[in-house]
């Protein structure tokens, strides 16, 4: 069920790269949908990495 506090993020992908993280995100054993989460969740991590850690409370961020 989803979670109604969660924000919605529509993208469009030409069909060539949409047949591709398909392929992929099965090969991982995810939906689409959890493989592009999977992938933003590390790009986060790795930002925070090299960054430091993001201040999501703060209302200057942009």
């Amino acid at each position: 069920m989803r979670n109604k506090a969660n924000k919605h993020l529509g993208i469009e992908i030409d069909p060539e790269l949409h047949q591709k993280i398909k392929y992929v995100a099965e090969y991982e054993g995810r939906s689409i949908n959890g493989q592009v989460l999977y992938l933003v969740r590390q790009c986060v991590k790795n930002f925070e990495s090299e960054n430091g850690k993001i201040d999501t409370k703060s209302d200057d961020n942009k």
